[in-house]
């Protein structure tokens, strides 16, 4: 008698070889590693003293929302200092960049509105306007050779002393707690061309890049990505 279920089989002998290869070739993925879940930041090493301090509890330290990888210059003006003359910081001029090169935050020097003034670092993102103002101490800032290139200013940690939402409620920046500026290059004050008076007024825009880390803490509104 003719087998009837003689199409079956063959075609079940077709897809049975198709089956095996599919279930090993999802069996070999699973055990390669797997990219980082998105938006996911990765709290970097740094040297002591600029890490982000815990809270009173593990679970209460600052964690890292945003990451913006930054490229500009460090702006300094030549002015008597002491008996002679040195080149002075009076902002930098830098813009930061997501992972995927978009545009997403401005970086400069203004007046603090929290403190009457004072001029800070500031973070103004690009989308919302928001804002925040921080501020480093000898304490909190790193030549440690070990993270510090040649030729690279200080690695820092920067307590937020102020911050602003943006004039239509944007908010993305003003749940930070503390930024940190790591993996610098470059941007240090010129060795030269400062030491006359009649040097005085002179001004050097020095390239440099680093990596900045916006940090909130557990229960703070952060809008990352926006």
């Amino acid at each position: 008698m003719k087998n009837c279920n003689a199409p079956e089989n063959r075609t079940a002998r077709r897809i049975l070889p198709i089956v095996c290869s599919t279930a090993l070739v999802v069996a070999f993925a699973a055990l390669l590693p797997q990219p980082a879940h998105a938006g996911q930041i990765t709290q970097p090493r740094v040297p002591a003293g600029i890490e982000v301090p815990p809270g009173s509890a593990e679970d209460a330290r600052a964690k890292a929302f945003l990451e913006g990888h930054g490229a500009g210059t460090q702006n300094y003006i030549c002015l008597p200092s002491g008996s002679g003359f040195a080149w002075t910081l009076f902002t930098p001029e830098a813009t930061l960049f997501s992972d995927n090169d978009r545009q997403i935050i401005t970086h400069f020097f203004s007046p603090n509105p929290s403190e009457n003034g004072t001029i800070r670092a500031t973070w103004q993102h690009s989308r919302d306007t928001s804002v925040v103002w921080a501020a480093a101490t000898p304490d909190t800032t790193s030549t440690d050779p070990a993270f510090v290139a040649t030729g690279a200013v200080p690695w820092l940690r920067l307590n937020v002393v102020g911050a602003q939402d943006g004039p239509t409620g944007g908010d993305t920046l003003t749940a930070s707690k503390f930024v940190q500026r790591l993996n610098t290059s470059g941007g240090v004050a010129p060795l030269t061309g400062c030491s006359l008076s009649t040097d005085v007024g002179k001004k050097a825009f020095v390239p440099y890049t680093a990596d900045y880390f916006f940090y909130s803490t557990p229960g703070a509104d952060s809008n990352e990505g926006n």
